[in-house]
């Protein structure tokens, strides 16, 4: 260690400075979480085989693979064809069309991921609100909350459940069989809250519905072969998550396997033109959310090395110890604390900390296999508690920046007013979803 200092306690300050920053929002979090990487290696925390060991490279190829999945099949039109239809279904009443794009947003959350999806909504839920007439603020809001609900259903819909899926083994058929159900169920006591605040309000011009009405959904399809292979490949990338045990396959292998396949159906075309190719595949990657991927591999290295000088066992003995050795109190103290704290942080910081913590709780509880509650606890608690402020989740983040770039203010505080008490309903019915469903 440099100048003899502590380990431990070099590791927890870094990672304390990190999270200050992080909330600070001075600097990109790419930025700080890399910087704070380097420093657990440059003040010997970790030697740089301990930092590369840290780093879970199934979840690194598991959000590069879906991004670029995605990144390639938008560009058929596919998502904004969705949208325009979801927005007919519901006749273009206001009230309606929230309910529907909420729903859509929410289901394509757990088939993709959620800032993903609202990545692709959003701008076009400006547009049909434009054409309507109507305030969009609900409409986003609404979105938001639906992506962070429906993305806790899967093991790809939210980065802390990929994080905790690729640390604990846990595959996407046992989120769908654990964690789904009460999802159902929180999704629709959202549906009808934002329709109460909101939805029962708004109307529309009767000429501006018609102008909605009149859009064609199928002019958005603008690459058709395009969108065969991308539903083809996609379609295949979800069966296999859910057959992922019997192939003996790990979800990053079939999610790059996916985006390979399908990037190498967008180019065939381009066989004989190499740098048409190279232009191509320049533009896909350059869609990828690169500042996530690298800010989850600074994030690895800091959390690996409160893992190797003990920090995390410490604490999880303190807890245990606290809640005086009572699984059941440990559980609602997990999913309590995990949602309150991941509105005030980022999510995904906050479940990379827990798992190595929650990982060391096994020798006082009986083993790993004992844990299950637990790591629904902190799914259930990370990504709902997502919810409840505006820096609580990226997708929060991501719908806030394109409403501000549309002119449209998304302050932090007019959004956490309403959110955190809707997440704070949402949690307790998950605490008794885990009470009856694992410990009763």
């Amino acid at each position: 260690m440099i100048f003899g200092l502590d380990p431990a306690w070099v590791a927890t300050g870094l990672l304390v400075i990190i999270y200050v920053f992080i909330i600070a929002e001075r600097l990109n979090r790419s930025i700080i979480a890399l910087l704070g990487a380097g420093l657990m290696i440059v003040t010997g925390v970790l030697n740089q085989q301990q930092a590369i060991k840290g780093i879970d490279f199934n979840t690194i190829a598991l959000l590069t693979g879906m991004m670029v999945l995605v990144s390639i099949a938008r560009q058929s039109g596919m998502f904004e064809y969705l949208a325009i239809r979801s927005a007919k279904l519901g006749r273009a009443k206001p009230w309606l069309m929230m309910l529907i794009l909420s729903a859509t947003t929410a289901v394509l959350s757990a088939c993709l991921d959620n800032v993903t999806t609202v990545l692709l909504i959003a701008p076009v839920t400006l547009a049909v609100t434009r054409q309507l007439g109507v305030p969009p603020y609900p409409f986003l809001f609404a979105e938001i909350m639906a992506s962070n609900i429906g993305g806790t259903a899967t093991l790809i819909g939210d980065p802390p459940n990929i994080i905790i899926g690729s640390a604990t083994g846990l595959g996407f058929n046992a989120f769908i069989l654990n964690v789904a159900p009460v999802i159902v169920l929180i999704l629709a006591v959202q549906l009808v809250t934002t329709h109460l605040f909101w939805g029962r309000k708004m109307h529309a011009e009767p000429q501006a519905r018609a102008a909605v009405m009149a859009l064609d959904e199928r002019a958005a399809i603008t690459d058709r072969p395009l969108l065969i292979y991308s539903l083809i490949v996609i379609g295949g990338v979800l069966t296999s998550f859910v057959l992922a045990k019997t192939l003996d396959l790990e979800p990053g292998t079939i999610a790059l396997f996916g985006a390979a396949v399908l990037m190498l159906l967008h180019n065939i075309e381009h066989h004989r033109e190499i740098e048409k190719q190279h232009e191509k595949v320049t533009a896909t990657f350059g869609e990828v959310d690169w500042i996530t991927i690298f800010f989850f591999v600074g994030l690895f290295v800091v959390v690996h090395g409160l893992e190797v000088t003990g920090v995390l066992a410490y604490l999880s003995k303190e807890l245990v110890r606290a809640t005086g050795g009572d699984f059941a109190l440990t559980t609602y103290v997990v999913l309590w604390s995990s949602a309150i704290l991941s509105a005030i942080v980022d999510n995904i910081p906050y479940v990379a900390t827990m798992i190595p913590l929650i990982k060391s709780m096994g020798a006082d509880f009986g083993g790993p296999d004992k844990l299950m509650p637990l790591w629904w606890a902190l799914s259930l608690g990370g990504c709902l508690g997502g919810n409840g402020s505006l820096i609580g989740a990226s997708a929060n983040l991501t719908v806030a920046g394109i409403a501000e770039r549309n002119g449209i203010r998304f302050g932090f505080w007019a959004y956490t007013k309403y959110a955190f008490g809707l997440m704070l309903i949402h949690v307790a019915m998950a605490n008794v979803y885990i009470w009856l469903r694992f410990l009763s």
